[in-house]
C-alpha cells in the first residue's frame, strides 16, 4: 500500500489537527487518505468537489465516484492507481509529470476524468504527448489510405473509373497482385538499365564507328532502348491517371523519373538532326552531359525501397546536424589550409602554392583520406597536418551519433507505424464481420479506433517490459 506521508497532513504524533478534514479513497484497490486543505488548492478538480460534497447523500456522490461505502466513508474509483500517483503531484508540487510506462493518451483521459487541465503538464511531457498524437495521426492516415485503396468508388463512371484503376495499378503495389507484378517488373528494368549503363563503358565491349570513335555495343543500345520505352510508358500512364497532375509533376521522385528518360530523347533528337549538328563541340559536350544524367535512374530504386525512403527522411530530419558537420569542416579547412600555406611557402619544393589550392589538402587530411598528392615537407607543416587530421576526426565524430540516432528512431517509428496500421485494418475487418455487414467502417469510427489502438501501441513500444514483437502484439490484442 502506498500513500502520501503523514507528515504532510498530520502533526508529529500522527494525530489529526483540530478542524482537519480528510477523505478516504480507494483507487483501483489501493487505499489512501488525503487532507482537505491540500485538495482545496485546486477547487475545480473532481477531488475537491468530492471533498466539499462528501457530507451529501449517496445520490449526489454517485456522479463523482464509481462507488461509495458510507460505513467507512470510503470513495471507490475504478481507475489506474499508477496514473493517480502522477495526478497527486499537482496538489503537492503544482505540476504533473507522466511517469515512464504510462501511455500519454491514456493519461490525458485520466486528467480529463479528474477534471485537471493539460496546462499543468510539464513541458517535457507536453512534447511527448505531441509526439504520440503525431504518431496516431500518421497511423490514421495510413489506415485511411489503405481503406481508400480497397474501396470501390461506385459514383465513378467511364474515364474516372479507368483512371482510378490505372492509378492503383501503377502507384499502389499493395492494392492487388497485378500492381505488385508491375512494381517488380519496374524494379527489374531499373536494375537492368543501371547494369547496361555501367557495362557499356567497358572498352572491350564497345565497337568503333566509321570514324574510329568508340560507341556502345548495338545489343546494349537495344536493351537500353527497351528500358527507356518501359520507363516512358510507365511515366505517361502515371501522369495520365494522376488525380493532381501539378503535384505529380513537381514531386521530387517524379522529377527524378523525368530526368532518367529525358536524356535519351534529347540525344535522339540531336542525332536525327544530322552529322553536321553533331560535329559541333558544344553539342558533343551536351550529349556527353546528357548521357551522364542517366545515372539519375538509380534513384528510381527509392520508389520501390522503403529503406532508401527511410534514409532520405532521416537525412531530412538531420539537417541541423549535417549543417553542424559542414560548419566544423569548413572552419577547419580554412584554418589549416591557411596555416599549411604559411608554413610551407618558404620551402623550395613546396606543394602549397596558394591558400585556395591548399583547400584540397585540408579536406583530404581532415577526412583522413590522405591521397598523398599534396603533403607538407617542413617540420612545422607536418605538425600542422597532424593537428588537422586529429581535429578532423573529432569534427566528424561529434555530429555522427545524432545523425545515426535520428535514423534509428525514424526507422523504428516507421516499422511500428506500418505494423500498427496493419493491426488497425485487421481490427476493422473483425468488427465489420462481427456486425455482419461487409462494408467499410465510417471515417469517424476509424479515428476513434485508431486512437484507442494507437494508444496501446504507444504503450507497447515505450514499455520497458515489452521487448519483442510478440509481447507488443499481446498488448495490442489483435
Amino acid at each position: 500500500m502506498w500513500g502520501i506521508p503523514r507528515t504532510r497532513y498530520a502533526d508529529c504524533n500522527g494525530s489529526k489537527t483540530s478542524g482537519e478534514s480528510e477523505i478516504v479513497l480507494n483507487i483501483g484497490g489501493v487505499k489512501l487518505v488525503l487532507r482537505g486543505d491540500v485538495l482545496n488548492r485546486y477547487p475545480e478538480t473532481r477531488l475537491a468537489e468530492l471533498l466539499n460534497r462528501s457530507t451529501g447523500s449517496s445520490e449526489d456522490l454517485s456522479s463523482l465516484c464509481d462507488d461509495y461505502d458510507p460505513a467507512i466513508s470510503e470513495f471507490y474509483f475504478d481507475r489506474d492507481p499508477d496514473a493517480f500517483k502522477c495526478i497527486l503531484e499537482l496538489y503537492y508540487y503544482g505540476e504533473i509529470h507522466i511517469k515512464r510506462g504510462i501511455c500519454p493518451i491514456c493519461f490525458l483521459k485520466e486528467m480529463e476524468f479528474w477534471k485537471i487541465d493539460t496546462y499543468f503538464l510539464d513541458d517535457c511531457c507536453k512534447c511527448e504527448l505531441q509526439e504520440v498524437e503525431d504518431e496516431l495521426a500518421e497511423i490514421a492516415e495510413k489506415v485511411q489510405t489503405i481503406l481508400v485503396d480497397r474501396e470501390e468508388d461506385s459514383s465513378a463512371r467511364g474515364w474516372q473509373r479507368f483512371q482510378i484503376c490505372v492509378w492503383k495499378l501503377m502507384e499502389k503495389p499493395e492494392s492487388s497482385l497485378p500492381s505488385r507484378v508491375i512494381a517488380i517488373v519496374s524494379f527489374i528494368f531499373i536494375l537492368i538499365s543501371s547494369v547496361v549503363m555501367c557495362v557499356g563503358t567497358i572498352p572491350d565491349l564497345q565497337v568503333e564507328d566509321a570514324e574510329g570513335n568508340h560507341m556502345e555495343h548495338p545489343t546494349l543500345e537495344a536493351i537500353e532502348t527497351a528500358c527507356i520505352v518501359w520507363f516512358t510508358v510507365e511515366y505517361t500512364l502515371r501522369l495520365m491517371s494522376s488525380p493532381n497532375k501539378v503535384k505529380f509533376v513537381l514531386s521530387f521522385m517524379n522529377i527524378i523519373d523525368f530526368m532518367a528518360i529525358m536524356p535519351f530523347y534529347v540525344v535522339l533528337t540531336l542525332t536525327s538532326l544530322g552529322t553536321a549538328m553533331m560535329e559541333l563541340a558544344n553539342v558533343q559536350q551536351a550529349v556527353q552531359a546528357l548521357r551522364i544524367m542517366r545515372i539519375a535512374r538509380i534513384f528510381k530504386l527509392a520508389r520501390h525501397s522503403s529503406g532508401l525512403q527511410t534514409l532520405t527522411s532521416a537525412l531530412k530530419s538531420s539537417f541541423s546536424e549535417l549543417g553542424m558537420l559542414l560548419m566544423y569542416m569548413g572552419v577547419g579547412v580554412f584554418l589549416f589550409s591557411a596555416l599549411g600555406y604559411t608554413l610551407e611557402r618558404s620551402h623550395p619544393e613546396t606543394m602549397f602554392t596558394s591558400i585556395p589550392q591548399s583547400f584540397w589538402w585540408a579536406v583530404i587530411t581532415m577526412t583522413t583520406v590522405g591521397y598523398g598528392d599534396i603533403y607538407p615537407k617542413t617540420t612545422l607543416g607536418r605538425c600542422n597536418a597532424a593537428v588537422s587530421f586529429l581535429c578532423g576526426v573529432i569534427a566528424i565524430a561529434l555530429p555522427i551519433h545524432p545523425i545515426i540516432n535520428n535514423f534509428v528512431i525514424f526507422y523504428n517509428k516507421q516499422q511500428v507505424l506500418e505494423t500498427a496500421a496493419k493491426h488497425e485494418i485487421k481490427l476493422l475487418a473483425l468488427r465489420s464481420n462481427e456486425d455482419g455487414a461487409e462494408k467499410i467502417v465510417p471515417e469517424d469510427q476509424r479515428s476513434s479506433v485508431v486512437g484507442e489502438r494507437g494508444a496501446l501501441w504507444d504503450q507497447a513500444i515505450r514499455s520497458p517490459d515489452c521487448d519483442t514483437p510478440q509481447q507488443k502484439d499481446s498488448i495490442v490484442g489483435v
